[in-house]
């Protein structure tokens, strides 16, 4: 099965991680596949040049240019499948296909990784009528599809998979020496886009009521976006500087995550969050928003604690009990790894991809 995917992001966030994991895992098991991704992105440097990876992203939502560029490479490599993995992309592959109308016309699919609605404009509507099959990387997300008028018939769903084995032989990163931080002081952290659906303003607030339990604490966010500045400012009023490190984009992010005690997700929508799994398949216990489809990866009570969204109260008592408790973390650390191998590994993804893919050239 010959497979083109296609993702416009420029950064590193989940959704360029199941490209990546995708577009690997399906060349491991023989299939070709080919990728179009942003020339200055990051997803672009990981994958590396060769024959089968091409710089191309559209400037805006509507890029005729980049669609006929698009629709040459069609031409020229002729795949069964185009899997266009954001709005964008599914944008300028539906528009490259009515340019070039190739024959035997390929599958086009639609990923879907949060519960944001359709657009309805007139160019929306047309270009999501072009779509043959769309996945869903949770059933929050399916259920938002389907109340935006896709048939349930046409949508998958398919959760994220990471690499589990390979994240549990990862080192730890020294994240207390990386962030000049006390050498005992255990590490609530975080990996998450400074964006506003994350709710990082709400994770400050728990922090000011975790420190007054565990003073020692201190709480590290990886990530980078433009509540930057906000967040900061946040911190400032709070008198938590000595407390709170937001480190930006690391590259590392994974062993950062190893190097935490304390796992927190404090978001207030979105998908399934791929930084969660990759916190279970690194053994650690979490603190999360019952948001989105995070309710979808965890388990209240045995992987971890789910908390209300925007309920920092909620939040700090559950990271403190955390804190207090090496056995239970642990314990839940254990349990959290078991699940990721059952539920979210990168082979489960991409077989049912696989699946995906040949239904619908079936």
């Amino acid at each position: 099965m010959f497979s083109l995917h296609i993702d416009t992001g420029h950064g590193w966030r989940g959704t360029q991680a199941q490209v990546f994991h995708t577009v690997l895992g399906l060349r491991a098991q023989g299939h070709r596949t080919a990728i179009i991704a942003h020339p200055d992105g990051e997803l672009l440097r990981r994958l590396q040049e060769g024959d089968d990876v091409i710089p191309l992203a559209p400037h805006q939502h509507i890029d005729l240019e980049a669609s006929w560029n698009l629709s040459r490479v069609l031409k020229r490599l002729r795949p069964a499948v185009v899997h266009a993995h954001d709005p964008h992309a599914v944008a300028m592959a539906a528009t490259a296909l009515s340019i070039s109308n190739p024959q035997p016309k390929p599958m086009l699919v639609a990923s879907h990784r949060t519960p944001a609605h359709l657009t309805h404009d007139s160019f929306s509507r047309w270009t999501y009528s072009q779509v043959d099959g769309f996945m869903a990387n949770c059933l929050v997300v399916r259920d938002h599809l389907v109340s935006d008028g896709v048939p349930r018939a046409k949508v998958t769903v398919v959760h994220d998979g990471v690499d589990v084995e390979r994240i549990a032989r990862l080192p730890a990163a020294n994240v207390h020496a990386a962030c000049f931080l006390p050498t005992h002081a255990p590490i609530v952290g975080n990996v998450a886009s400074l964006v506003p659906q994350k709710g990082l303003h709400h994770m400050i607030d728990a922090a000011a009521l975790v420190v007054r339990e565990v003073p020692d604490a201190r709480v590290v966010i990886v990530g980078e976006g433009d509540l930057r500045a906000s967040l900061e400012q946040h911190i400032h009023h709070t008198h938590l500087e000595r407390h709170i490190f937001l480190t930006g984009f690391k590259a590392n992010a994974i062993e950062f995550i190893k190097g935490f005690d304390v796992f927190a997700v404090s978001a207030i929508g979105g998908g399934a969050c791929t930084a969660l799994v990759d916190a279970m398949a690194a053994s650690k216990a979490a603190v999360a928003t019952a948001a989105g489809g995070i309710p979808e990866v965890m388990v209240d009570g045995e992987t971890g604690f789910l908390v209300p969204a925007r309920d920092h109260a909620a939040m700090a008592a559950k990271i403190v009990v955390l804190l207090k408790d090496p056995a239970l973390r642990a314990q839940m650390g254990a349990a959290a790894l078991a699940r990721a191998r059952e539920r979210f590994t990168v082979e489960r993804m991409v077989q049912e991809t696989l699946a995906v893919y040949e239904r619908l050239v079936a």
